[in-house]
């Protein structure tokens, strides 16, 4: 991967100056968002995958539902098998397979049962889930680089690993590093969220600091809400893992954290499978799990919630192996302060 970055280092310059091009001509107003009937939250990074924008999705819709706010979903599907706009679901049912929606929607339909809908398009596909549901307020899942839809609120997300690699490879513009905009876009954003996962907090490297001058930052961290059976979502404890030998399955952009919390619940992490994120499962994947299953004389199959989804469509090929996922819950770690900044931000805004 990394020679292949190398290679690409040529159409580093041109990918910078569209990226400067595009911000400058919305920053000049020559490029203009249009606004939605509804309140409109973003929830975004600038890093390639990995920082947990799903998990903070959830986060504050939740929140948003507690505080009386009728909320929806709307993401673009990232790697979904069709365009266009989709409706996935009306807040009780999914109306559209994993394929041709994204796993992350389902993810947030699944948890948090509001409306939520995938298009490419996010004005088009906020007016039509508007008309579709009754929702008041729009939470965008990656959307900070779509800047054609309004937005009352700028949320960025960092895995704060990935902050702690100052002056790394990493921290140069695709194709070389892993970022999408330089830090110097972070002026954007009105709160950012240091995602520490299962790690302890740290402070900001001294060259990063400068860029998160005069932002509202939280911190979040992960917290296991236990193993669920990927077939009937039956609920176990992690404590009854230790100790047992499983599979590990993965097909997500950062894997560290989901191994990391295994062995530190005392789960032997030896054999493992980790596929690319996003994972498109086939029968082929779906057969070469069963063969190290089996070779290994593992006692389960152990993959994370975003593999499941997809996972779960063959559980028929399955029957005869025990497969769960590790379900883990974003908390900020100032949840009140948190909580109480939203909710001014938010009534500031007002909706025709």
């Amino acid at each position: 991967m990394l020679f292949l970055r190398i290679i690409l280092i040529p159409l580093l310059p041109v990918y910078k100056l569209v990226i400067w091009l595009r911000n400058y001509l919305f920053d000049r107003y020559i490029f203009k968002a249009e606004n939605v009937d509804a309140r409109v939250i973003s929830v975004g990074n600038i890093t390639v995958g990995g920082s947990g924008k799903t998990p903070a999705v959830i986060y504050l819709t939740e929140l948003l539902k507690s505080k009386g706010f009728k909320p929806g979903v709307l993401s673009r599907g990232y790697r979904r098998k069709s365009s266009g706009y989709k409706l996935v679901s009306d807040g009780s049912s999914i109306n559209c397979s994993v394929r041709n929606c994204g796993d992350e929607i389902i993810i947030t339909a699944l948890e948090c049962k509001v409306p939520s809908a995938v298009c490419e398009k996010r004005v088009e596909g906020a007016k039509k889930l508007l008309r579709d549901s009754s929702v008041n307020t729009i939470v965008l899942d990656d959307a900070f680089q779509h800047r054609w839809i309004h937005r009352d609120l700028d949320v960025v997300v960092f895995d704060q690993r990935f902050l702690m690699k100052a002056g790394g490879i990493d921290q140069n513009l695709l194709p070389l590093g892993l970022m999408r905009e330089t830090f110097k876009s972070l002026k954007r954003a009105d709160l950012i969220i240091i995602n520490r996962k299962f790690s302890e907090e740290l402070p900001l490297p001294l060259r990063l600091r400068e860029y998160f001058d005069n932002k509202k930052i939280f911190t979040a961290y992960y917290r296991t809400a236990g193993m669920f059976d990927v077939k009937d979502h039956q609920y176990y404890d992690i404590n009854e893992f230790r100790g047992q030998k499983s599979l590990l399955v993965s097909g997500i952009a950062r894997p560290y954290s989901f191994i990391n919390v295994l062995k530190q619940n005392n789960i032997d992490t030896e054999n493992q499978m980790i596929f690319t994120d996003h994972k498109d499962y086939t029968h082929k994947e779906v057969e070469l799990i069963r063969k190290k299953f089996y070779s290994t004389n593992s006692h389960s199959v152990i993959t994370t919630e975003k593999d499941a989804v997809k996972l779960r469509e063959f559980k028929n090929e399955l029957d005869d192996i025990d497969i769960y996922y590790l379900k883990i819950q974003m908390e900020i770690d100032n949840q009140e302060g948190f909580s109480s900044y939203i909710m001014d931000k938010l009534k500031l805004v007002s909706i025709k």
